[in-house]
């Protein structure tokens, strides 16, 4: 892997990647270096189902939507989503992937959201 990690989970990783956001191609471009190829899943074109959000949120260690919600998108105030429950907001997570922060990095049972996308190196550590 040439990332001089021994941990297994370097060999499972996800990326949730917007390539037209400066942040994501960042965490990208740090995770090639560190000698990772992750799996890219272009969350705009395939976006995660709940069950998938669910477990992004496991790994984050949190419960709450909010951690991985954009609340400066349109969408997010169109929908009225600053007094949701969490149901509504995963609902909305589904229907908006927009809505989603991004990039957010998985590997094995951890992730991380990449902003500043030196976040991931926690992940490689």
């Amino acid at each position: 892997m040439g990332s001089g990690c021994d941990d297994p989970y370097v060999d499972d990783v996800t990326i949730w990647h917007n390539p037209r956001c400066s942040k994501s191609r960042g965490a990208l471009q740090l995770l090639t270096e560190a000698g990772v190829t992750p799996t890219v899943v272009r969350y705009l074109e395939t976006p995660p189902t709940r069950v998938e959000l669910e477990d992004v949120l496991r790994k984050l260690g949190t419960d709450d939507p909010r951690a991985i919600i954009r609340t400066g998108e349109k969408a997010y105030r169109e929908r009225g989503l600053a007094e949701a429950d969490r149901d509504t907001l995963l609902d909305a997570l589904v229907e908006e992937p927009s809505l989603i922060e991004r990039p957010i990095v998985q590997a094995g049972d951890r992730a991380v959201v990449g902003r500043p996308p030196e976040k991931v190196r926690e992940l490689l550590d």
